[in-house]
């Protein structure tokens, strides 16, 4: 089973762009295990967008983890921790993950999702 670290734009992409994130996750990996940095909950708090506490009530459904950093450093560091993918599609996160080397997924053409590297285990 491959653990996947969702950020905010991941936790998003469902209600933005009507994607079944489970099953589109599921067919690229196969069976997963999905987890939430826990900075990542107060963000989607505070965050004014209109999916905002939909994402929340989505990010709440996954195992929420007590990382160290805030932001994209939380997102980076339980990736790193858990030996998981990230699934975003935040260019400049994607960036800083692939310097990194944490595996990476995210959604091409608004389409399909497309998966970027692999575990280090």
């Amino acid at each position: 089973m491959q653990n996947v670290v969702l950020d905010t734009n991941a936790l998003l992409m469902p209600f933005e762009l009507r994607i079944n994130l489970d099953y589109a996750v599921r067919e690229v990996l196969g069976d997963v295990h999905f987890m939430v940095p826990g900075p990542l909950i107060g963000e989607l708090k505070h965050l004014e967008h209109r999916y905002a506490h939909a994402a929340l009530d989505l990010a709440r459904r996954f195992e929420i983890v007590r990382t160290e950093n805030t932001g994209d450093a939380s997102v980076i560091e339980l990736a790193i921790q858990k030996d998981a993918y990230v699934l975003t599609n935040d260019k400049a996160l994607r960036q800083k993950l692939r310097k990194a080397g944490v595996p990476l997924i995210y959604l091409r053409s608004g389409t399909h999702l497309v998966v970027e590297g692999r575990p280090l285990r």
